[in-house]
């Protein structure tokens, strides 16, 4: 009697596919890898030696995660072609790397699947599939427009003072630097870790910068509304009208509360137009750029609560920026605010906002400020540094905005993995983030019993 050949069940069984967050966090780590292989070439720094491998990593993570807290300086250690590197991880990045991948696609005349516009639309934060190559194309045609006449206005401030091949190329990786919000700055030459401190009364320096900054942080959708619609304002999406409102808001609001408590402080010796061009510029860099004008180590404490709030918020969703998101903290505001006055539904601008809003708004918020208050406690406790400048260092990381008090150099091996970890964490998105880890799950077919608790 011959045995019969048995044939498994599972032959035809399917792997897992990975879901769109799990391909756009794994995206990210593949490009923080490869960046960090290619800056600890030796030929990356200006040296001829290779840098230690905890800064090519965290370098990588931050132009990566456009957030620009650096352990070297960017000039003065990279050579061009480390610049370069570092330039290219701050584009892939700022705009995500499923834009970039479309955009190489569309240019050899491809097509791209369901799978790839499924990552591709929550890569962007985009609402539906369809017309969302448009879109895309839309994005890559906007950041070459504004990174462009960037390039061309700051070449002019540049050129003259440096030279004009020179001049361009910072004009250049500026632009890009500023658009992705990510912090970045060659200007090491003037002063090394210095930022933009010698240009703080530049009225065409900081008002380019501040344009780039905020066109890149308001977010791909919003562009599309302004596209369609101009200045029919009505006719917006409730979204575009909440980012547009809340960046106004706090955008100037910020300003206003730096120019009078950095008075004595910070902008100390500054005339009152100085003072005026160096707060609004401290209110658009903290959302999430990481320029700076005024030395953030001098800043009082007013200023630098002001500063970590407006980081923590960050710019909004689908942009170059981190944060938050603007959206989130509108969503809490205005619950609070219908909860107060005894309202059943909550919404704003004759729009009711849909279910389930509020719960993710919440998670979204309690899981960075989790983070930021853990990440505060383990620096705290290698480092003893100031708590106040180790909230200011976790808040930059987790939103991914590089503003640094100077404590940056200062911290030991094991808090830098920390912040390596809140910067990577805050590009991606730290909700995003957990549920990429977590596996999937059958929902409970049982509910626990419900049992009343006393709030407030």
């Amino acid at each position: 009697m011959t045995d019969r050949p048995t044939h498994s069940k599972n032959t035809g069984a399917r792997k897992p596919k990975l879901s769109q967050t799990q391909v756009i966090s794994l995206g990210f780590f593949i490009i923080i890898t490869v960046g960090t292989l290619l800056l600890m070439l030796p030929f990356a720094s200006k040296s001829g030696t290779s840098t230690p491998f905890l800064d090519c990593v965290f370098t990588a993570t931050s132009a990566t995660c456009v957030t620009g807290l650096v352990t070297v300086d960017t000039f003065t250690n990279w050579s061009l072609f480390g610049q370069l590197v570092i330039l290219v991880m701050i584009q892939i990045g700022g705009l995500g790397f499923m834009t970039i991948a479309t955009f190489f696609v569309l240019l050899i005349n491809r097509r791209l699947g369901l799978r790839g516009r499924e990552i591709l639309s929550e890569s962007i934060s985009s609402f539906q599939l369809g017309g969302i190559l448009r879109l895309a194309r839309k994005i890559i045609a906007i950041t070459a427009i504004c990174e462009g006449a960037g390039a061309v206005l700051l070449s002019l401030r540049f050129c003259p003072a440096f030279g004009f091949w020179r001049g361009v190329y910072l004009g250049v990786f500026h632009s890009i630097s500023a658009f992705c919000n990510a912090g970045f700055d060659l200007l090491g030459r003037l002063g090394a870790y210095g930022s933009f401190a010698p240009y703080y009364n530049d009225v065409l320096v900081n008002t380019v910068l501040i344009l780039l900054i905020v066109i890149g942080g308001l977010g791909f959708l919003v562009w599309d509304d302004v596209l369609h619609h101009g200045f029919r304002l009505k006719k917006y999406r409730l979204h575009s009208k909440i980012v547009l409102t809340a960046t106004a808001v706090l955008l100037f609001g910020g300003a206003l509360i730096l120019f009078f408590t950095e008075k004595n402080f910070a902008c100390a010796g500054m005339t009152g137009g100085e003072r005026v061009l160096t707060a609004l510029f401290g209110s658009t860099t903290a959302r999430t750029a990481g320029f700076n004008t005024m030395d953030i180590a001098a800043m009082s404490d007013g200023g630098k609560l002001t500063t970590i709030i407006l980081m923590f918020i960050g710019g909004s969703p689908g942009s170059t920026a981190g944060g938050i998101k603007t959206t989130t903290v509108f969503t809490l505001l205005i619950y609070a605010f219908s909860y107060i006055r005894g309202k059943r539904s909550f919404g704003v601008f004759g729009r009711r906002l849909e279910e389930g809003a509020l719960d993710k708004a919440a998670a979204v918020f309690f899981t960075n400020l989790m983070l930021m208050l853990v990440a505060s406690v383990l620096i705290t406790g290698m480092d003893r540094i100031p708590l106040t400048d180790t909230l200011f260092e976790t808040t930059s990381a987790v939103a991914t905005v590089g503003m640094s008090t100077g404590i940056t150099r200062a911290l030991s091996p094991a808090s830098r993995v920390v912040i390596i970890v809140l910067m990577y964490c805050g590009r991606v998105g730290s909700l995003s983030f957990a549920g990429a880890l977590a596996a999937k799950r059958e929902p409970a077919r049982v509910s626990d019993p419900v049992e009343k608790i006393i709030i407030g």
